[in-house]
Order: C-alpha cells, then sequence, then structure tokens
C-alpha cells in the first residue's frame, strides 16, 4: 500500500486569514480545523475550510514544500489556491 502525505491550506473565507499544514490524512485533518481541535491558531481564527491540497508520495517531500509555502509572500499562495480552486469553495464539504 502506498502511504500519501498532503500539504494543504485551510482559510477562514475567501481571501481570509490562511493557514498551511501537512498530514497524512487530509480530509480527518480538515474535520479536525472545523472542529476546532486541530490547533489554537486555526480555531482562534476560525480558519477551517480547505482550500487547497497537493498530495505526496514522501513524507520528506511533503515537508519540504510545506517549509517552501510558509516562507512565500500572501500573494504567490492566493495565486496557487486560485490555480486549483478559484472560488475558494471548501473541499471538504461536499457540493
Amino acid at each position: 500500500m502506498v502511504k500519501e502525505y498532503f500539504v494543504y491550506i485551510m482559510a477562514s473565507r475567501p481571501h481570509g486569514a490562511i493557514y498551511i499544514g501537512v498530514t497524512n490524512d487530509v480530509w480527518r485533518r480538515a474535520e479536525e480545523h472545523k472542529d476546532g481541535t486541530a490547533s489554537k491558531h486555526t480555531k482562534k481564527y476560525r480558519i477551517d475550510q480547505l482550500v487547497y491540497y497537493e498530495v505526496f508520495d514522501d513524507i520528506d517531500a511533503a515537508i519540504e514544500r510545506e517549509k517552501q509555502m510558509k516562507k512565500w509572500n500572501r500573494a504567490w499562495k492566493v495565486r496557487v489556491i486560485e490555480e486549483m480552486n478559484p472560488n475558494w469553495e471548501d473541499l471538504a464539504r461536499p457540493s
């Protein structure tokens, strides 16, 4: 069985506060953000919408990508979100 790892971006709303993280289960992690158990920061700022993710088969590559993205300026983060998800829809919620 191939392991999957995810770099993901959560947002409070379109163009609102964002959070970048890494996990081995993006759907579980998104639910943890929604129910407020993921982190104090995302709970405080209500960052609970999954707006972007990338899939990796190597944890080290996923961690490196997360670190890289956290250093980006906001415009680059917005651009990568909007390339995948132009309407900032919550990808963890069925349409």
